[in-house]
């Protein structure tokens, strides 16, 4: 499956694909340029043609170069609906995604409470859901009382369940070969690191969503008490994601 999808190169971002095996690599990175190492299937197409919706299941083993200290920028494997992006020209959308995603700081991106919004993480969401269009007019105020760490902590839990969030840090070293899987049902999701269950979501996203995995070099900042900000990061030496056996099966596993 890995030589079928499509190949993107920014910046220093090199990908290596053969027999069933790939390195998403940069050969360093500059903050003055975003680079960017990406395979997926989203290129060209409108949303709305995008290839997966569940029941399915994804399965792929993977290894990084770094551990999760180290690893400088984003990276990561899954599903998303690509709202925007660096060299995008289509319009903004609210974001879905299910996928493993790491951030190294100053990225700060805390979806879920009590999870680090930095990290090595099992991830859903899905912010065009009915229930979170609700919270949409009162987001000003949402953030503002938010604040007040007694009032987030009250706030947060009901928005979270409304942007359909479920996150979990994944414990395990990303310098190791690890078999990493997506089940992702309708109503809910499975995520599993070699045979144990990590996450188990109660909501999941909408399809149709585009597979992606990539490495770059930039970094978001985005927390529900008001802080937001994005950027790029120096990468002095070579970092990669390694994958191989690459699967999405239509049905989830029995």
């Amino acid at each position: 499956m890995l030589s079928n999808l499509n190949r993107v190169e920014m910046g220093e971002g090199v990908v290596e694909v053969e027999a069933g095996h790939a390195r998403l690599c940069l050969m360093g990175a500059s903050s003055r340029r975003y680079s960017d190492a990406q395979l997926d299937d989203t290129r060209g197409l409108a949303r709305r043609h995008y290839r997966w919706r569940p029941p399915l299941r994804l399965s792929v083993r993977a290894r990084f170069s770094h551990g999760v200290g180290d690893l400088r920028g984003t990276a990561g494997f899954g599903f998303w609906n690509v709202p925007f992006g660096p060299g995008q020209a289509r319009l903004p959308a609210l974001p879905r995604a299910i996928w493993f995603f790491i951030g190294s700081p100053p990225h700060d991106v805390p979806l879920a409470l009590d999870v680090a919004g930095s990290g090595w993480k099992a991830s859903c969401l899905d912010a065009g859901r009915a229930a979170a269009l609700v919270w949409a007019p009162a987001a000003p105020f949402a953030l503002l009382a938010m604040r007040s760490k007694p009032l987030y902590r009250r706030l947060w839990p009901r928005i979270q369940r409304a942007l359909g969030i479920s996150e979990a840090e994944v414990g395990v070293d990303t310098r190791e070969w690890h078999r990493y899987v997506v089940e992702w049902g309708a109503d809910g999701a499975l995520f599993l690191v070699d045979g144990q269950t990590i996450l188990h979501a109660p909501a999941s996203p909408r399809g149709p969503l585009g597979f992606v995995a990539w490495i770059d070099n930039q970094f978001a900042i985005a927390s529900p008490r008001g802080r937001f900000g994005w950027g790029l990061v120096d990468i002095n030496q070579a970092q990669w994601l390694e994958m191989a056996g690459l699967a999405i099966d239509r049905a989830p596993a029995a």
